[in-house]
């Protein structure tokens, strides 16, 4: 017998103010700990938050990406999904030459000998497409995922789908961003899952790939690149205190400072405040966070988190057509592998990659790129086709 969940909400197409409620929140939340990160204690210690945030600058920027996040959801929402999946070649062209002139701008100025992740721009702003690039893999990918009954109906197609990634991955390790090369690499993974390719084929990657890191890790062992620092670093911080564990063992006791509720969060002389930390406004501020509102504020946030994933989780589940339910699980995939990245850094128990804290970390190409992929998500919602049904 086949009966339509026609009573349920989440199955018929609607805005979900859940969803949006929970991201505007951690973006509040970010903007608070940015400007915590750069409090001055010189100015009067009893303004009000606002005054707090205003004269903060890192935290005044926070909050004008905020101000501006509800254009970028608006510009995402404005196309059908459904249409962004026909164009996805256009985008993923753009995507890549966006890649490609990045690193060409740093050899144009002169310096060939190193490359760049970012376009500056007006006052001294920045936009890095790789940020960019995580959006329309998600996009891209779900549109080819969902071609076929089988998502990988042979061994031809599966070499299309691996250098699809392998391009935009290739001119991101260039640049180098390793942390964004990982995240395309558990995005790609996490929709083959998705779409219902065979465990045998999933785990084959993972072993392929393994083999293919190794001759990689035992390059960067041999030549001592600060990059095998930081990735070998988190195993004993304390043998590696003075290159890639200097981070990782201020970040952790920064943390443990904080105890249960926290040494306060616009106090001067504290950590968080002298700068013990470095990156404590970019990469490093979940030890910020943790110093500052303790054990309490920490779990505040990964409630917060816990929250946004669930719902995202309950709303693939309700979606019907493959190409917007894998949309969904592509940025819920990618939002999930930076925070467990970024907070295990912070904490000591991951190694050290440069992947921001979404929503949270100062930055406006993440926060904006954060927030398409959440209008993403609410785009599929509001549009989705059909009604779940039930065998």
């Amino acid at each position: 017998m086949v009966l339509q969940n026609t009573g349920n909400r989440l199955a018929r197409p609607h805005f979900d103010w859940p969803l949006c409620l929970i991201t505007f929140a951690l973006a509040v939340f970010g903007v608070i700990a940015v400007s915590i990160t750069n409090f001055d204690p010189s100015l009067e210690p009893d303004r009000p938050l606002l005054k707090l945030i205003t004269d903060s600058g890192n935290g005044s920027w926070q909050a004008i990406y905020l101000l501006i996040s509800p254009i970028a959801i608006a510009g995402v929402m404005f196309f059908n999904y459904q249409f962004l999946g026909r164009i996805w070649p256009v985008l993923y062209i753009t995507s890549c030459v966006l890649l490609v002139t990045v690193l060409g701008a740093r050899y144009m100025d002169g310096d060939s000998g190193t490359f760049s992740r970012w376009f500056a721009l007006l006052w001294d702003r920045t936009l890095q497409p790789s940020e960019l690039a995580k959006i329309v893999i998600i996009i891209s990918l779900s549109s080819e995922l969902s071609r076929h009954e089988k998502p990988v109906p042979n061994i031809k197609y599966f070499l299309r789908l691996l250098a699809h990634v392998a391009i935009p991955m290739a001119l991101i390790i260039l640049q180098p961003d390793i942390g964004t090369m990982l995240v395309l690499i558990i995005v790609f993974l996490a929709l083959l899952l998705a779409a219902g390719c065979s465990l045998k084929l999933w785990f084959g990657i993972i072993a392929a790939g393994v083999m293919a890191l190794i001759p990689v890790g035992m390059y960067l062992q041999r030549t001592e690149s600060f990059r095998w620092m930081r990735l070998i670093s988190f195993i004993d911080p304390e043998l590696y205190s003075d290159a890639g564990g200097y981070q990782m063992l201020h970040s952790m006791l920064a943390v443990g400072a904080g105890g249960l509720t926290g040494v306060g969060m616009f106090v001067d002389g504290t950590l968080t405040q002298l700068n013990y930390v470095p990156e404590n406004h970019t990469d490093f501020i979940f030890s910020s966070i943790g110093e500052t509102m303790g054990f309490v504020g920490a779990m505040i946030l990964l409630a917060l988190y816990a929250m946004l994933f669930y719902r995202m989780l309950l709303l693939a589940y309700n979606t019907p057509d493959r190409f917007g339910r894998l949309i969904i699980i592509g940025v819920m995939a990618m939002l999930m592998f930076h925070v467990f990245e970024n907070v295990g850094m912070n904490i000591g128990v991951m190694p050290i990659t440069g992947i921001p804290l979404p929503f949270i970390s100062f930055g406006g190409s993440n926060l904006i790129a954060n927030m398409g992929g959440v209008a993403l998500v609410l785009n599929v919602t509001a549009r989705k086709r059909g009604v779940r049904r039930r065998y």
